[in-house]
């Protein structure tokens, strides 16, 4: 040949067809290592099978330019003919080998990445189900302790609560939609008056005014509540009390109305306490009232007296004109009588006060009545302090309010009864206290007894004055009185039929400066 030397070229194919060989299965050696390492890694065994088809491919393609070169040096050209299509057959194959690598490569990183997402997802919950179970393994190891600090939390929730509902001075009260009273602390059994289980008790039963019950049920249904409702309940013993009502409805878990709870504070003393000042304040005006009256009528009858009796003595007496000036005279008298208990009533007659004891006087008007009493089968029953300090008061006058309370109280037991007399000290003040067990005051009246005028005896049998004298007596003497009917009895706390006034006198009174002038 007379070109270029092929020497350097052939020397270099053989030795790049070698090196091939050589790097081939060195990169295949370590895509070996590599999936030994990891073998789910999907990369690495990719890498592991494409090595191989190029290892394969480099061994085929380099060994068949070798054996080339080697055959046409020794002159055996016709024998590489013979090979050369084989090899290239094989270089071919492995080639294809090669790209179907490939080709699996991008389908199986595909499949190889949802894969991968999945186990993500898989040790993601893994994970999470390793810390569940480390929170249950920890809950389940203090499980005892968090139920022991649960547990004693809720029973000093439930110590508070009990205590608020058993010594609340209040009524606090549980009801069905029916109104059946589910639970009641003792403050309501007592202040109610139940003489039966209070579940056998209907809340709605309790109220006097109908038209009190429907007003509370309709803001409890309407509004779910009810805000500082007075009412006046009447108790399973008849005891009636004026209370005030605060309550919230009860429902379940769809909204439907179940039942009630409410608190109640009792403003029967305050009620009575209301009614008191303001029967003071129309007993002051009415008193002033019948002053000016009892003057203007008392000098015409006294002139009508006056001529009455002068013309009496112009007539035999037993003429008819005399009979009749004699019934002038007696009706005359008697309106003066009513004037005078007008004057007392008012509190415009004179008075003469001195130290007195309050058991002398009782005993004085006792000296007088009670054989009466006992006639129609009234029994006294005394109940004195013997250490009970004096009161500055007029005797005459205090004989006549007792008189008046022994009077209608046996006006009130038409077939007998008992009259109870307690006289006690309260501070600064001497508490009496008269108590019948007759009919009793109702409550539509209670407020009137002492009016002047007011009455319940029939025509003839009374002027309505025996209490508005009283009234003005005790008032007169700086004192107060009520009436309780019916009675609670101290000692059980039942009520009792009858009826009972207190009187209040202070043990130390202020003179006036005619008492001072008198003393």
């Amino acid at each position: 040949m007379n070109g270029i030397p092929l020497l350097p070229a052939v020397t270099v194919e053989f030795v790049g067809s070698a090196l091939a060989i050589f790097f081939s299965f060195l990169a295949l050696r370590y895509a070996w290592s590599l999936v030994r390492l990891q073998p789910s890694n999907f990369i690495w065994g990719f890498l592991f099978y494409f090595c191989i088809a190029m290892a394969a491919f480099s061994l085929s393609r380099g060994v068949g330019h070798m054996v080339r070169i080697i055959l046409v040096y020794s002159d055996q050209s016709d024998l590489w003919k013979q090979l050369s299509p084989i090899s290239g057959g094989f270089n071919t194959m492995l080639m294809i080998s090669v790209a179907a690598v490939i080709i699996y490569y991008h389908k199986g990183l595909a499949a190889y990445k949802l894969i991968r997402k999945e186990a993500v997802k898989l040790f993601n919950a893994n994970t999470q189900l390793a810390s569940s179970a480390d929170q249950l393994k920890e809950l389940n190891i203090h499980l005892e302790e968090m139920v022991e600090i649960r547990t004693r939390n809720l029973s000093e929730s439930e110590k508070k609560f009990r205590n608020f509902f058993e010594n609340s001075k209040d009524i606090i009260y549980f009801c069905d939609k029916n109104g059946t009273i589910t639970n009641i602390n003792n403050s309501g059994i007592n202040l109610l008056g139940f003489d039966v289980p209070f579940q056998q008790v209907n809340f709605h039963d309790l109220f006097t005014d109908r038209k009190d019950l429907d007003a509370y049920l309709l803001s409890l249904r309407k509004n779910g509540f009810i805000s500082d409702f007075e009412i006046e309940c009447t108790g399973t013993n008849k005891a009636t009390k004026h209370i005030l009502l605060t309550a919230n409805a009860i429902y379940d878990k769809n909204g439907h109305f179940i039942g009630c709870e409410g608190i109640g504070k009792d403003m029967t003393r305050l009620r009575n306490m209301t009614e008191q000042l303001i029967n003071q304040e129309k007993m002051a005006s009415v008193g002033q009232m019948a002053a000016g009256v009892a003057h203007e009528i008392n000098t015409p009858l006294g002139i009508i007296l006056g001529y009455t009796q002068l013309m009496m003595d112009d007539f035999e007496e037993e003429s008819e004109a005399h009979s009749s000036l004699l019934v002038m005279e007696r009706q005359t008298k008697a309106c003066r009588r009513i004037v005078a208990d007008l004057l007392k009533f008012s509190r415009q007659a004179d008075s003469a006060k001195t130290s007195i004891d309050i058991n002398t006087i009782i005993g004085e008007v006792l000296a007088v009545t009670e054989h009466t009493l006992n006639i129609n089968q009234v029994d006294i029953i005394r109940n004195f302090c013997e250490e009970l300090p004096q009161v500055v008061g007029d005797a005459e006058k205090l004989h006549q309010v007792f008189i008046n309370l022994f009077n209608n109280a046996q006006f009130a037991m038409v077939n007998g009864g008992k009259i109870f007399i307690t006289t006690k000290q309260l501070g600064s003040e001497v508490l009496i206290t008269v108590q019948d067990t007759g009919t009793g005051i109702p409550n539509d009246i209670k407020n009137k007894i002492f009016d002047p005028f007011f009455t319940t005896k029939d025509v003839g049998k009374g002027t309505g004055l025996g209490l508005s004298v009283t009234y003005g007596i005790i008032k007169d003497h700086g004192g107060r009185i009520t009436v309780e009917s019916p009675v609670i009895d101290l000692n059980s706390t039942v009520t009792v039929q009858g009826t009972a006034f207190h009187i209040w006198l202070p043990t130390k009174a202020i003179l006036s400066d005619d008492d001072r002038e008198q003393h």
